[in-house]
């Protein structure tokens, strides 16, 4: 089975599905070219195998954001994630801000000890219709107990997350329970299934989590439920930047703004954060783009 995938479930005869979550590659280009602290490291695969699940759990054709803020030595913790299917692989990637020295004198690496006080914003981005934040309190201890918290409150579907991330890679399973009226149980359908299930699903291990592939996960754990598997869907790392998105941005600041920076720099840098590519557009790229956002590239290192 390939490492960067998503494992989708189901017990027949109750209204409980999951999904396994597995980011190797994933993962690791999400950390290249990154200087970022172990805890950091951990909390980030945790929240990418946090977005991976949810981007496959929720029906969205666009883009979805998780975004821990906080006041504390680490400020942004962030994920985003484009859907895919089974011959197109889910878009996945992820950043940090923090201070460097401050992570490094830090006792506590824990989510709050690195964040302090903040939220956690869930962003819903389709193509078409409506944007929709939903926005819960940094108040779980980790990153698990808040995205089910998000389910509770915007979702209102009874969800657990066990989360976890390693020099491996990061992985995540999700259980969800769905309304009765949703789908067709027999009058013999388990409905102590989902306390059992869960009961089962808090044995896991971090080190079984991110060491064993989700077919074994699920043996471990479910082998006398058998559950039934769908066909894997592909992960991936990928970014969205490009020279269309950059020279939009640099645009919308306006033709003074633009021409100063020129006048003080001899031209302008930009970087994107997810995947470090860098843009450096010179006089005559930004004097295209004040009449035209769509002008022809600029350099790009």
């Amino acid at each position: 089975m390939a490492a960067d995938q998503l494992q989708r479930f189901l017990f027949d005869g109750t209204a409980v599905r999951g999904e396994i979550a597995r980011l190797e590659s994933t993962y690791h280009e999400a950390l290249a070219n990154h200087d970022y602290p172990e805890p950091i490291q951990r909390l980030l695969g945790e929240l990418l195998a946090a977005c991976a699940l949810l981007t496959a759990t929720i029906k969205l054709d666009g883009t979805l954001g998780i975004e821990i803020r906080g006041n504390g030595a680490v400020s942004l913790l962030m994920a985003e994630s484009n859907p895919g299917n089974h011959e197109r692989a889910q878009r996945l990637r992820g950043i940090a801000r923090f201070d460097h020295d401050a992570v490094a004198a830090l006792a506590d690496t824990s989510l709050h000890g690195l964040l302090g006080d903040g939220k956690v914003v869930i962003t819903l981005d389709p193509r078409e219709g409506r944007r929709y934040q939903g926005i819960v309190a940094l108040d779980q201890p980790s990153i698990a107990g808040c995205v089910e918290t998000y389910f509770a409150q915007s979702e209102q579907l009874p969800t657990r997350l066990w989360l976890a991330a390693d020099d491996q890679g990061a992985a995540g399973l999700l259980l969800q329970k769905l309304p009765a009226e949703s789908i067709s149980l027999a009058a013999d359908a388990d409905l102590d299934a989902w306390d059992r299930l869960n009961h089962l699903a808090a044995t896991i291990t971090d080190d079984e989590l991110t060491g064993l592939d989700a077919r074994d996960v699920l043996y471990r754990l479910f082998h006398e439920e058998q559950p039934r598997l769908f066909d894997p869907a592909p992960v991936m790392f990928a970014c969205t930047c490009s020279r269309e998105r950059f020279g939009v941005a640099l645009h919308q600041l306006g033709a003074d703004e633009l021409r100063g920076l020129i006048e003080e720099r001899g031209e302008i840098e930009t970087q994107c954060h997810f995947c470090n590519t860098t843009y450096v557009f010179s006089p005559a790229d930004v004097e295209a783009l004040i009449d035209n956002p769509d002008a022809p590239s600029p350099t790009m290192h």
